[in-house]
């Protein structure tokens, strides 16, 4: 448990120690009723009625009722207390520089093995007083992660949600910010558990930072205890966390590819890019070729499945682990492969909402899911952009791969404030004869540090690709191989083994954001 310090002289300080016990003693009726508390001056929700809920919505939330015995009893009636600070106008959220190492980072206590799980769909609402933590919760309900939940911010803290709901069902999860002092917050908490729903989580943001006050708190039935988050990444964990599911699947870590424009080898990275990872990293991966019409990884892989991703397509609401484990074709001891038809024989109208269910499926099936995009723009294409974990963008040094590379990342940037920039990988670095964008000019123009340069190497890539393998299984000492290597373990943010470990010649072209 996290330890939760004040320093003297604190308004928060009850005037017990962390060992102090608070249990009732035995017989005692651990409910008490608390009335509820009367408005404060200044607070915007003061002409809100103060009538008690009709009996039939009188039942306490078994969460939130306060103990029998709970020296604070006599705290029933809340003391005055002084007019609050007028909220001031909120401030933009902070800007994410995207250069910084701070990024290497995923959602706080993910592993990087493991996707990122967003809210059910649930009913949120947040009171807040100070305008920051109002900015803070509404850019956390902007997330990706927390697109299925609705959310709704209030001006007004612990008192207000208060008289709010006398006369109001309560949501699923109730944030409520509170700048009184201890023991008037505690008595808050008792009124607000006489109008609370069975089943509603409440989540409150204080002040201070005390192991007593946080065990109090704990005891009384409060979901958690946040101390004025910084960051929406701060409010998306702990709402994650009151709803993850322990005895659910683990959810697979996606790696989107998508070239800047057609015939960058966005695909053959892709593929590579996912071989590296399961015999390189050893991490058992599934590849997913989302190029209906015209996709290569079956060729490049030199399988031809009889069932593929168009299959799961055409009946996600079917797709469960069995089947999907019939649909897929091993290609190596850790490596999957779903693929395309590759087919002009019918047409492929599927909905957005088809391919969102089959790619949340399949991350269920590996560790690591890396989707293999078309250079196409629908609708689902931009909702697996935003939706994946982690993102790279293949271009050449030319000026339409920058126009569409800062197109894309520019809708990145809006749609994911919050997630690690997109990986960016130059491709074909070196034609003779062409002229180039220099690499340094195209990644300051994108506002992005290129993860990996490639050199032209068409005689490489041209065999492999006829011989239906790999470029690290055609030349494993090739730059490009360990480029593709070296990209794996960005990705994966582990190191190889150390039976499959070499060393990189390459230090100088492959430079880690």
């Amino acid at each position: 448990m996290t330890t939760f310090r004040t320093t003297d002289p604190d308004p928060f300080d009850l005037g017990f120690e962390a060992d102090d016990e608070f249990a009732a003693p035995a017989g005692d009726d651990p409910w008490r009723t608390a009335p509820a508390p009367a408005a404060a001056a200044g607070d915007p929700f003061a002409d809100f009625p103060l009538a008690r809920r009709p009996e039939a919505r009188s039942a306490v939330a078994p969460g939130l009722a306060s103990l029998a015995s709970n020296p604070f009893a006599d705290l029933a009636t809340p003391v005055a207390q002084p007019p609050r600070p007028a909220p001031v106008a909120a401030p933009a959220p902070p800007a994410m520089d995207w250069n910084t190492s701070a990024h290497e980072d995923v959602l706080p206590g993910v592993d990087a093995g493991v996707g990122e799980a967003s809210v059910p769909r649930i009913a949120i609402h947040a009171f807040g007083v100070r305008a920051e933590t109002l900015a803070v919760i509404e850019a956390a309900a902007a997330d990706r992660r927390m697109v299925r939940a609705s959310v709704v911010a209030r001006h007004g803290g612990l008192e207000a949600a208060v008289d709010f709901y006398q006369n109001q069902p309560t949501p699923s999860l109730v944030l409520v910010e509170t700048m009184d002092s201890a023991q008037r917050m505690l008595a808050l908490l008792d009124g607000l558990a006489q109008v609370c729903d069975p089943g509603t989580k409440v989540v409150v943001i204080g002040q201070t930072n005390d192991i007593a006050l946080y065990r109090e708190l704990m005891r009384r039935g409060v979901s958690e205890y946040l101390t004025q988050p910084k960051s929406p990444l701060q409010v998306i964990r702990a709402v994650t966390a009151l709803y993850s599911d322990p005895s659910a699947p683990f959810v697979g870590r996606q790696v989107a590819f998508v070239g800047a424009k057609g015939g960058v080898g966005s695909s053959t990275l892709a593929h590579n890019f996912a071989w590296s990872m399961a015999e390189r990293m050893e991490a058992a991966t599934v590849i997913v070729d989302l190029d209906l019409p015209f996709g290569t990884a079956g060729l490049d892989f030199n399988q031809d499945p009889l069932q593929g991703v168009f299959d799961a397509l055409s009946q996600p609401e079917r797709l469960d682990p069995v089947l999907m484990d019939r649909m897929m074709v091993r290609c190596g001891d850790r490596l999957s492969l779903l693929a395309a038809p590759a087919t002009l024989e019918q047409d492929y109208d599927i909905g957005a909402d088809a391919y969102e269910e089959v790619t949340q499926k399949m991350r269920g099936a590996a560790p690591f899911v890396v989707l293999d995009l078309p250079h196409a723009w629908a609708p689902w294409t931009r909702k697996v952009l935003v939706g994946s974990d982690d993102l790279v963008i293949v271009a050449t040094p030319d000026l339409a791969s920058l126009r569409n590379a800062k197109n894309i990342v520019d809708l990145v940037r809006q749609a994911r404030p919050n997630d690690i920039p997109p990986r960016l990988v130059l491709n074909q670095v070196g034609v003779p004869g062409r002229p180039e964008i220099p690499v340094k000019d195209f990644g300051e123009a994108l506002g992005v540090t290129p993860s990996l340069v490639l050199p032209f190497d068409p005689k490489l890539f041209g065999q492999a690709a006829n011989n239906g393998q790999m470029v690290a299984e055609v030349a494993p000492k090739s730059k490009a191989a360990e480029g593709v290597d070296h990209l794996a373990r960005l990705i994966s943010r582990r190191e190889a083994p150390a039976a499959t470990k070499s060393a990189s010649i390459l230090s100088g072209l492959f430079k880690k954001k």
